[in-house]
């Protein structure tokens, strides 16, 4: 049994996407110093997450097309950070690593420059396609004593190894689409794809309706044996009682200890019941096997993912929570340095990895930014969730 580096999960609350207009630099300056005091952010640092935002968007009003800001809370057990994702149509940048460069900054712009910017986030990351779009994401966590004393200050150590995106149809405010993950330190599952047990818990749905969903540990160094349980949701329809039904799912999710996707979706299954239910997929990524497993239920697509090939994970038709057929699990081989993709019908498969040279080599949030960016329509919700370690 060897052992793993840290595999990092946070939770996410997706607060806000706000659209490219004339407006965009000050809503998105005022929402994030407002976030950043939600959640207790020192005045210095408030001031900086506010600035880095305010440049971000500035860059977009001018020079973008079709730009969108998502400010969100990212969690773990012990502190909470903001974190903006910046996603555009275009024009793109040709040379990123310029781009970077102190003292290159566009007209107009406050002028800080994306140097200037990644140095203020503790985390930063950018993929940009010349004549595309590109998608750029920072993380502020408190800076406080212990973190000027040299500790983490509730940093997490590492990139989070799965991230997803949710964004509303036109019109609405609440999403009907919701991922998440967790990580399984049991033995490893028999190498068989077979059916497990009907029943691995004895909670009942109410139970489940009635638990708070838990926040993910802190960052852990786990054993060989160890998988990673990926969960997407897309409730049927769209607006607050699909959203119902995802946050049931997630919250479903959490709570089940079954460990065979099926199990899982068995366990959603009944938790969903009395809704109108919707299309779910939970995949078991276990890299020291160098599989993928999932079982899927209606429209999720699943794939694996390497810089110039994709390989799909069926699903089954039915709707989670009134109908299903008989589950199937489906295996996939995991690549060394390959990534899981899962995404709702509101994103088309119209997307290839090898059109979007580099992608793999950045974060799992950059990745469903792009894809994001590439694939996803207005008349739909969109919902996407990716999972790339260090595998």
């Amino acid at each position: 049994m060897t052992a793993r580096t840290a595999w990092t999960l946070l939770d996410s609350e997706d607060v806000a996407w706000l659209r490219d207009d004339d407006a965009l630099p000050t809503t998105a300056r005022g929402a994030a110093a407002s976030l950043a005091r939600r959640i207790g952010l020192n005045d210095q640092r408030v001031a900086e997450v506010s600035l880095a935002v305010s440049e971000a968007a500035t860059n977009l009003r001018r020079h973008a097309v079709d730009g969108a800001i998502l400010l969100r809370v990212l969690r773990t057990a012990s502190s909470a950070a903001v974190e903006f994702v910046s996603v555009d149509s275009g024009p793109g940048m040709a040379d990123v690593t310029a781009s970077m460069s102190d003292g290159t900054s566009t007209a107009g712009t406050l002028g800080i420059g994306l140097g200037a910017l990644a140095r203020l986030a503790d985390s930063f990351d950018i993929h940009s396609l010349p004549g595309r779009g590109t998608v750029m994401i920072a993380r502020f966590w408190p800076r406080d004593a212990a973190t000027r004393a040299g500790g983490t200050g509730g940093i997490p150590a590492g990139e989070p190894v799965v991230a997803g995106l949710t964004r509303p149809i036109s019109g609405e405010e609440s999403c009907g689409d919701a991922w998440c993950a967790r990580i399984d330190t049991g033995a490893a599952i028999p190498a068989a794809v077979g059916l497990p047990p009907r029943r691995e818990n004895s909670l009942l749905p109410q139970e489940w309706a009635d638990r708070r969903p838990r926040l993910p540990a802190e960052p852990l160094t786990v054993t060989g044996d160890a998988a990673i349980l990926v969960m997407l949701c897309d409730g049927l329809g769209h607006g607050p009682l699909a959203a119902l039904v995802a946050a049931k799912a997630v919250a479903a999710f959490r709570a089940s200890p079954a460990r065979h996707p099926e199990a899982i979706i068995r366990d959603l299954h009944l938790a969903l019941r009395g809704t109108r239910g919707g299309a779910v997929a939970v995949a078991r990524i276990e890299p020291d096997a160098g599989r993928v497993l999932l079982c899927g239920v209606g429209n999720v697509s699943g794939f694996v993912i390497t810089p110039d090939h994709r390989s799909t994970l069926m699903s089954t038709p039915g709707i989670v929570g009134h109908q299903m057929r008989t589950l199937r699990t489906f295996e996939q081989p995991l690549p060394t340095g390959a990534a899981l993709v899962l995404h709702s019908d509101g994103l088309t498969e119209r997307w290839t990895p090898e059109s979007m040279p580099g992608l793999l080599r950045h974060s799992p949030t950059v990745i469903a930014g792009q894809v994001l960016r590439e694939a996803a329509v207005r008349r739909d919700d969109a919902g996407i969730v990716v999972a790339k370690g260090s595998w």
